[in-house]
């Protein structure tokens, strides 16, 4: 026994250490931009954008000055992309675009006398010499000529034309223009980077990884010894530091949100943890280059498979339970990960086959569409299949089995919340307050997702099917793309993932689920109301020990259905059965029977309500 707790012990302190040693790698290496990591990473671009970036890079004295500060260097990159964008947009203009001189002609040759006179012949004239500027400047602004609009105001037509040039000489640039958002800053500090760890990738890996894996096992499985009996334990869960919002609970939380907030925001600054698993991208690429994606995607493999083994230890008696947690394992890590990876290798979209509408915000968008139909007949019948999970499988399933089939068999982030939140599930609110704001968010999220879903649906169908209303971009006043990048950012970025999954050792591990998932709104509708899903219960047999409620991680008081003998029929519900398991009683049972009868409302009666000689002479 005394070796065994030293072996826990010894597991703690390894994964401990690797975790140490995985934050310090943010700290090694320096970065250098040269003519070769300026010819890599826009190796796609025209040779002119390669030779006029170099050129910048060395008039602000960039070009192979070394920084140790990823921070420093990343304020210069962004100096280096403003100075670049600034100048190859004043080349383009000179040689495509409209000057100046020409836009004062225009104004000169179409304003007499206060009236405002533009036509095709002024545009000609100026352009006499020019005919492709000629071209250019009529598709443009032809609806602002006299025979089409009537100008009362001399400053209209000024800002109108001004504008519409603007607009020609930003084309003109585009394809030479350098975004410096994430990505660009990504690619730029990945191909900048060098050190020991870019020389040693593979001992990193096995530093880190390898070294935190073989201490988590060991301490989880040093745990099936030391608690050789049948049952499941959960002694001293509210005494933990680590289970209990203690402080390893903070510090795991501040952990949790640092790197989402890194990983969906400031990649640049975690470019050395994709440099760690650059050997497995390698498996699937040649030489590959992980992204942050294939960095998180690994991360999320391995959390929920060591996680998961912890899950067949702890749950080893109640087969539910085990085959279960086998499920989301196999979806997550070969639908979610090895499929998306492998797909991009026969040209074919890298889509996730089990995520359905609306939790794939991007379903509809212009680009995802326009991917899946460019893949050949494979690709198309992804996209149906899209189509056909969302609207036909996932209300089937659910009218006979109700949420569980997905949200604690398939769903990547129940998963996630099943695996590694499992130590997390207790801390779930069970107020009635937090039922009341669960149906204020999560509601109103899937109406959100709805419209979003309309409106980016129109503009991708203008785009490929109606090419003559390209341009249109809005419907209802509500413009596709900012709209999909505003719910992008709040529910697929800050809910989904800092709050979803950072806040696991504070409000529990289904914050996600039950708040914000607009997926679990559309399948718990069709649960609440139409479907053979329902958690029995015997109240003859409950005796209030509570276990049920505390560890219902979607925060419903299973001990008041179970006091009742009524079923449990709630549109939160993911039928984890967790419940179930941790009844020493046998109350509860997850079942799929007919409808009728499903919904079983049971009062409850007391002795200062009724006469119980009166109840029993009734009966």
């Amino acid at each position: 026994m005394k070796n065994l707790k030293i072996l826990r012990l010894l597991g703690l302190v390894l994964f401990i250490a690797a975790i140490v040693a995985f934050i310090g790698t943010l700290f090694i290496g320096n970065y250098t931009i040269t003519e070769k990591v300026l010819n890599t990473t826009f190796s796609n671009k025209p040779e002119r954008v390669r030779t006029t970036i170099k050129t910048v890079a060395q008039e602000k004295d960039i070009l192979n000055k070394v920084y140790n500060n990823v921070f420093v260097f990343d304020k210069e990159v962004g100096v280096l992309l403003e100075e670049y964008n600034t100048k190859i947009t004043d080349l383009i203009e000179k040689e495509k675009g409209l000057s100046q001189n020409e836009i004062d002609q225009i104004f000169a040759k179409s304003i007499q006398n206060g009236r405002i006179n533009y036509t095709r012949a002024v545009v000609d004239t100026v352009f006499l010499k020019a005919p492709e500027k000629a071209k250019l400047v009529d598709e443009a602004t032809n609806w602002m000529y006299a025979e089409n609009r009537n100008y009362e105001k001399e400053t209209d037509f000024r800002n109108d034309f001004t504008n519409k040039i603007a607009d020609i000489n930003r084309n003109n640039a585009q394809e030479f223009l350098l975004y410096p958002n994430k990505y660009t800053k990504f690619d730029l500090t990945k191909a900048s980077i060098t050190g020991t760890l870019q020389e040693n990738k593979t001992t990193y890996l096995g530093l880190t990884f390898g070294l935190g894996i073989f201490g988590s096992l060991l301490f989880i499985i040093t745990g099936l010894f030391l608690e050789p009996l049948p049952g499941i334990k959960n002694n001293g869960i509210y005494l933990s530091e680590a289970t209990n919002r203690g402080w390893v609970a903070f510090f795991v939380f501040a952990f949790l949100v640092s790197f989402y907030v890194l990983l969906y925001f400031f990649p640049f600054y975690i470019v050395n943890w994709t440099n760690i698993v650059d050997p497995l991208k390698s498996l699937f690429i040649r030489n590959g280059k992980a992204s942050q994606w294939f960095l998180y995607g690994v991360l999320y493999c391995v959390s929920m498979l060591v996680m998961g083994i912890r899950m067949f230890i702890k749950y080893r008696h109640n087969s539910y339970q085990v085959v279960r947690t086998a499920s989301v394992l196999f979806f997550q890590i070969i639908f979610a990960f090895l499929l998306v990876e492998i797909l991009p290798l026969f040209d074919l979209p890298g889509v996730d086959l089990k995520n359905a509408w609306p939790l794939d915000y991007n379903f509809v968008t212009d680009w995802n569409v326009k991917q899946h139909l460019e893949a050949g007949h494979l690709g198309k019948f992804m996209l149906v299949w899209g189509v056909v999970l969302s609207l036909v499988i996932v209300p089937f399933m659910v009218y006979f089995y109700g949420k569980r089939w997905y949200c604690s068999w398939v769903c990547g982030c129940g998963g996630l919340a099943e695996t590694l939140g499992d130590p997390y599930r207790q801390l779930s609110d069970k107020r009635l307050i937090a039922w009341k704001i669960e149906r204020w968010t999560i509601y109103p999220i899937l109406v959100f997702a709805i419209v979003m879903t309309v409106v980016v649906g129109y503009n991708t169908y203008n785009i490929v099917y109606n090419p003559s209303n390209i341009g249109n971009n809005t419907l209802f006043g509500i413009n596709a793309y900012k709209i999909n990048e505003v719910y992008g950012f709040l529910i697929g970025s800050i809910f989904a993932g800092v709050i979803g999954t950072g806040f696991y050792p504070i409000l529990g591990n289904r914050s996600w689920c039950r708040f914000g998932c607009p997926l679990a709104a559309y399948m718990g509708l069709i649960q609440r109301f139409k479907s053979r899903f329902r958690i029995t219960t015997n109240g003859g047999q409950c005796i209030s020990c509570g276990n049920c409620s505390t560890y219902c991680e979607q925060g419903i008081d299973v001990r008041a259905y179970a006091q009742k003998g009524e079923n449990i029929v709630r549109a939160s519900c993911v039928g984890c059965g967790v419940c179930a398991a941790v009844c020493p009683r046998g109350v509860l049972k997850l079942e799929n029977a007919p409808e009728k009868g499903r919904i079983k409302a049971n009062e409850i009666l007391l002795g200062n309500d009724i006469d119980l000689m009166d109840l029993l002479n009734k009966k």
